[in-house]
């Protein structure tokens, strides 16, 4: 038989698990916005800095969206406000 707290542990893992999904669009984002950079300094090798300073700042952003996923997971795991309610 399955209890109520086992229950909301499963779950909480089961989210957990889906949190840490946001961390593949960042992924993705990041090595497309590196590429693009690489690709704008071969171009015009003169505005580097510029270039490099804009696509980590885009980079910093995107970044956010997978730790907040983390930030979740990380509550969902160890500081489960779920479990305290049973």
């Amino acid at each position: 038989m399955i209890t109520n707290e086992g229950l909301v542990l499963a779950c909480s893992a089961i989210g957990a698990g889906l949190a840490m999904i946001a961390g593949v669009g960042p992924g993705i984002g990041q090595g497309i916005a590196a590429g693009h950079g690489a690709a704008a300094v071969g171009r015009n090798p003169g505005a580097k800095g510029d270039i490099m300073s804009t696509m980590l700042l885009g980079q910093a952003v995107a970044e956010t969206t997978g730790i907040y996923g983390l930030v979740i997971a990380l509550i969902l795991l160890f500081a489960n406000p779920l479990y305290g309610k049973l």
